[in-house]
């Protein structure tokens, strides 16, 4: 578990005073963060943005939708595990994250667009652009 930077210092300072040592007069420079903006917990890498589940493009509610009910699936690759090689997406044991493909018009192939799946209620990434960025899913807009 990584303790932010602040709570970190505050955590040495009540340290210090409970045991009675000496307390520096400065603490060590913070280090420079990266805002993360994804709401969810699970969410916590800066690469990954968010989207409402409202502006997903039509294909991709598709693809929800068929993973909401279990299939069937168009494409034999969809429900494999994703590796997150990237990673961009919070790490996890693997297996933990699923991949399915979300159709692009005009497309001959899969084209570049996924949904990436998490264990977590609800926790459902989208790429438009073959895993160079996710944004978690917001089902509540």
């Amino acid at each position: 578990m990584r303790i932010p930077p602040r709570i970190a210092t505050g955590i040495a300072l009540a340290a210090a005073l409970l045991v009675g040592g000496p307390v520096a007069a400065h603490a060590a420079p913070a280090p420079t963060l990266v805002p993360v903006t994804a709401r969810s917990a699970t969410a916590s890498v800066a690469a990954v943005g968010d989207i409402c589940h409202s502006a997903l493009p039509p294909e991709a509610h598709d693809t929800l939708d068929l993973i909401d009910a279990g299939g069937p699936f168009p494409y034999p690759q969809d429900g494999t595990v994703f590796q997150n090689r990237e990673g961009l997406l919070p790490p996890q044991d693997s297996g933990y994250y699923h991949e399915y493909t979300v159709e692009t018009p005009g497309s001959d192939d899969r084209g570049a667009r996924r949904i990436v799946t998490g264990e977590a209620s609800e926790e459902d990434y989208y790429t438009a652009d073959h895993y160079e960025s996710f944004d978690l899913v917001d089902h509540g807009c």
